[in-house]
């Protein structure tokens, strides 16, 4: 298998690729701890969607960071089809000054607006006091900030809203280890 997400399910020998369709069938497998509450897969979808774009035109700075935390072999596959991708030289992704400032503050208003989300419930959870696969989706995608950017720039990541970002996926990780 050479791509990720994969789940290897060990109480089904199971072998699922594709966040989508892994999340579709951890919620048929183990219904007991449903991640689309109240038939809400089709919001969730939509939601998966404008999490998306919250961040799409800062993407090309998370590609320069995974290029750089990727063994030798990986990294030049990785870049080469990066590369044709963008239709740009690595080096040119997010260059240091007023394109890497404003990766930033795409990010910076990303986390504004998730922020902005959550704070609408009064549980933790988007939907309040009930886990979803949205948390999910907000997680995953700042689990991948913290395992791809520099240490500072993660901290600096974490650091915003009094640290949400970093209690967040402390949280996600506790219910999604509680079967």
């Amino acid at each position: 298998m050479y791509t990720l997400p994969v789940l290897s399910d060990p109480n089904t020998n199971a072998l699922i690729t594709d966040s989508w369709e892994i999340a579709e069938y951890l919620e048929k497998t183990y219904p007991e701890k449903p991640i689309f509450p109240n038939k809400s897969k089709g919001l969730i979808l939509a939601f998966d969607t404008a999490v998306y774009d919250l961040g799409r035109a800062a993407v090309a700075f998370l590609l320069l960071r995974v290029s750089q935390i990727l063994r030798e072999r990986s990294a030049e596959y990785f870049i080469t089809t990066r590369e044709a991708l963008l239709r740009k030289k690595i080096s040119e992704f997010s260059p240091e000054g007023p394109e890497r400032d404003e990766h930033w503050a795409i990010i910076k208003g990303a986390i504004d607006t998730l922020k902005q989300w959550y704070d609408k419930e009064e549980g933790k959870w988007l939907m309040g006091d009930v886990f979803s696969y949205a948390d999910i989706i907000i997680a995953s995608r700042l689990f991948w900030f913290k395992r791809v950017l520099h240490g500072d720039e993660w901290e600096k990541i974490a650091s915003w809203h009094d640290g949400r970002c970093g209690k967040l996926l402390a949280d996600v990780e506790k219910e999604c280890n509680e079967v």
